[in-house]
């Protein structure tokens, strides 16, 4: 007699029951979390080429300042902004305070702040592209082991019918285990997406950090530059 996914679990015992929604729970946190990081990833992707071709057609660093204003999801221009505010904060306090040309000290002092600042931006925008990524993570190690709970758990009860009832026939035995051997199946159908999608997601993750390492080191050089003629 063949036995519907729906009937298996609506006559499976309570702790089977529970460990089919704890997996639930996960599958629907772990897809929520997949869906919203793909359109995170490529809004902040296409945000990026955006603000870069804008940023090498600029003039200079304020006409820059207003397209990275304009693309808030791009890594880049965040670390652009933090940078530009942080060079525009110290030329006002140095000129609040009469100074017109730069010491080695100060020029040494200005770069060690906007790395400072700069380094403190990529932290932030790094910690918002990998919010979450951790409960996938924890979805792909910890639901096998709640789906063989599960199994297990059914499979102990399946030999209690068995003792109870005095037979070890198929038609005994067959209806928990195949519920409790569901429980396997539907932890690793959980757990597999997960991994996949963490292991995408923490090389695209690695991929923007070399990106925006790269666009970092060109900004500092361009301001580098300009302290040194101008001192």
């Amino acid at each position: 007699m063949n036995i519907s996914f729906v009937e298996m679990m609506a006559n499976a015992g309570l702790m089977v029951k529970l460990v089919m929604l704890a997996l639930l729970i996960f599958s629907v946190g772990s897809w929520s979390i997949v869906l919203m990081k793909m359109w995170m990833f490529r809004q902040a992707n296409r945000e990026s080429r955006y603000f870069l071709d804008r940023f090498w057609e600029c003039k200079d660093l304020k006409e820059a300042h207003v397209s990275a204003k304009e693309h808030p999801l791009s890594p880049e221009a965040l670390v652009f902004v933090y940078g530009f505010d942080e060079l525009q904060r110290i030329i006002r306090e140095r000129k609040s305070r009469g100074v017109t040309k730069q010491k080695l000290e100060m020029q040494l002092a200005t770069m060690d702040n906007l790395k400072r600042a700069i380094r403190k931006a990529q932290l932030i925008e790094f910690d918002r592209l990998g919010k979450a990524l951790p409960f996938l993570a924890t979805t792909g190690s910890a639901t096998p082991f709640i789906g063989l709970f599960g199994t297990v758990w059914g499979i102990m009860t399946s030999f209690q019918d068995i003792g109870l009832r005095g037979s070890a026939s198929l038609a005994v035995v067959a209806p928990g285990i195949s519920e409790a051997l569901v429980a396997t199946a539907a932890g690793l159908a959980v757990a597999i997406p997960a991994v996949i999608f963490f292991n995408f997601f923490n090389n695209k993750l690695g991929d923007m950090e070399a990106e925006v390492e790269n666009f970092s080191t060109d900004f500092l050089n361009i301001i580098e530059r300009d302290i040194i003629t101008r001192s």
